[in-house]
């Protein structure tokens, strides 16, 4: 099984000016943990995830003042949707971390989660049954 029969091809897109507060709104009503940040003046594509929120509020930073691009990350390792899901959970392995971002011709594709990847593996064991997959709105 490939990445792109894994991935949620609902990508939220914010910018880097979002606050911490409209970026976990955003992700909350999509119900995702991670959305990509799209700033051209600093390189390009990165990451925020629900993880890097939490660290900043517990952190005791102000989520309405707090942006995202002071907590993105932006070493970002990249997955194709031609990868299997066993490269990809390699890489969330090795990496420390539950999301890749997938990219198709240099563009986001899609993200792939450590539950897309366990969604997969689970209806693919013999005998499961087909559970329908939750996508984001």
């Amino acid at each position: 099984m490939l990445v792109r029969d894994a991935m949620s091809t609902v990508v939220l897109t914010i910018g880097p000016a979002h606050t911490l507060r409209q970026a976990a709104a955003l992700m909350s009503a999509r119900r995702v943990g991670a959305a990509v940040v799209h700033d051209p003046d600093a390189g390009g594509i990165g990451i925020l995830t629900e993880r890097d929120i939490l660290d900043s509020v517990g952190l005791g930073q102000d989520p309405d003042t707090e942006h995202a691009h002071a907590h993105t990350t932006t070493d970002v390792v990249f997955a194709t949707p031609s990868w299997s899901l066993e490269e990809a959970a390699h890489a969330m392995a090795h990496g420390g971390f539950r999301h890749l971002i997938v990219l198709d011709r240099g563009e986001p594709a899609g993200i792939v989660s450590v539950r897309d990847l366990i969604r997969c593996w689970v209806t693919a064991l013999p005998g499961a049954r087909p559970q329908p997959r939750r996508v984001p709105v």
